[in-house]
């Protein structure tokens, strides 16, 4: 039986329908769903509701589960609707009636806000720790490649000198902001929502600040209509964060795609990492960019997802938040993907040394000998004016050196700082008290 069937069974039609991917998706959330419950015993058995026999037993078989869910063996049977009828099934194989005590002052509502939490938390930590990976790579490459002149565009028309570390390093403070976005997101689900039940609390008097402390969660979600309230909200933080990720990698995608083409040719690429055409041999396609491109432009509409799968409805419960999952979860893993694809991609890219002694590269230095002649004491606009009519009349002819000192230019591109910027915002996480307090639960 269902944990909410009585004496009437739903049609198949109507449980096939209602069910969908959930059983798929729910595999996920196994190791955490046990967590989850091994808090509500440690609670349920301090305020009564268990003995400590039944707690001792209970816990002893909660933990057995956690490592198969871990292992990737636990499986959720035919005809078992969710994870948390797995779990209690098993408990109730193994122990009899006293498997069915777990669910005392819970409701599949607040079991499943805990499950997502739990397992969120544990996505941004690893996702937090992929960005960290990928955040070291552009550090070093950047300062690796520092000297190495690259032509700066806007309106994608050339512009200022610039350089591959200024350019890679962009991108390793780009992240940091990411990062921040995560972080946000973080905080925000690592609030307890265990002891709302349906949504409105329970007469059972539980200790919440207990489960909270056990989980390692940061704090509650006091009123337990707020709690419930953030079922589609905690998604909608997440999504966010997830976006503004796919925005980085994706313009730095794009980025590749323009300068592996011949037309640019600024750096290449060992032909592994590319792939040929079926008719024209010359052809080596940037595929695992244009790849990454797509997949990130999936991850900026995330939020346009969630949000429109969460609007117009009411506070309370409502099965439409069930669909979430299969938005959310494949949209971590494709993350994961592209942030490890780019983390072995990136060294293996090989820079052009003399791109900007192609004489077009020339205009580059056009402001380099306007801001010159300002430091003779040229009024700028008339600097300005007089070097565009040496442009025009074909008599531009620059002095190629560069002086660039300012804190984040060529000369001075503030790697340590951002760095600092990088542990600053990490530091806020609080990842290890986190694991530690988990660790403690499930030994």
């Amino acid at each position: 039986m269902k944990l909410w069937q009585k004496s009437i069974s739903a049609w198949s039609e109507v449980e096939t329908f209602t069910v969908g991917r959930d059983r798929e998706m729910d595999l996920y959330l196994a190791p955490y769903d046990i967590l989850g419950s091994l808090a509500h015993i440690e609670m349920l058995c301090s305020i009564g509701l268990l003995e400590k026999a039944e707690y001792e037993a209970l816990a002893t078989a909660l933990k057995e589960l956690y490592h198969e869910a871990v292992a990737g063996n636990f499986v959720i049977e035919d005809g078992v609707e969710d994870v948390h009828s797995q779990v209690e099934m098993l408990l109730t194989r193994r122990l009899g009636d006293m498997g069915k005590k777990i669910h005392s002052g819970r409701s599949r509502n607040d079991q499943v806000l805990v499950d997502l939490r739990l397992f969120l938390r544990a996505e941004i930590e690893a996702l937090s720790t992929q960005i960290g990976d990928l955040f070291e790579i552009l550090q070093s490459l950047s300062e690796k490649h520092k000297d190495v002149l690259l032509p700066g565009y806007t309106h994608l028309q050339i512009a200022m000198v610039s350089s591959f570390g200024l350019w890679l390093g962009a991108y390793a403070e780009s992240l940091v902001d990411d990062l921040r976005q995560f972080q946000s997101a973080y905080q925000i689900i690592n609030q307890n929502p265990l002891g709302s039940a349906a949504g409105y609390g329970s007469s059972f008097p539980l200790n919440r600040r207990m489960t909270t402390e056990l989980l390692g969660f940061a704090d509650l979600n006091y009123n337990v209509v707020h709690a419930q309230m953030g079922r589609g909200k905690t998604e909608l933080f997440l999504a966010f964060a997830l976006s503004g990720l796919g925005h980085t990698l994706n313009k730095l995608s794009m980025d590749m795609v323009l300068y592996l083409n011949q037309n640019f040719a600024f750096l290449s690429y060992p032909d592994e990492l590319t792939t040929g055409s079926s008719i024209m041999p010359h052809k080596k396609n940037p595929d695992v960019f244009e790849l990454l491109r797509a997949k990130c432009t999936q991850l900026a509409a995330l939020p346009q997802q969630v949000s429109l799968l969460t609007s117009n409805l009411p506070s309370g419960y409502h099965r439409d938040f069930q669909l979430l999952k299969e938005v959310i979860f494949p949209a971590i893993e494709s993350a994961k993907s592209c942030l490890a694809m780019l983390c072995f991609a990136l060294p293996q890219m090989q820079p052009k040394t003399n791109i900007l002694d192609d004489e077009k590269y020339k205009y580059l230095y056009s402001v380099e000998v306007v801001n010159k002649l300002a430091l003779e004491g040229v009024p700028f606009r008339d600097a300005y004016r007089q070097v565009g009519m040496d442009i025009e009349n074909g008599t531009f002819n620059p002095d190629r050196t560069l002086n660039h000192t300012h804190e984040g230019s060529i000369g001075n591109l503030c790697t340590a700082e951002i760095k600092e910027k990088w542990e600053r915002v990490w530091s806020g996480f609080g990842f290890e008290g986190v694991l530690e307090q988990l660790e403690k639960l499930r030994k």
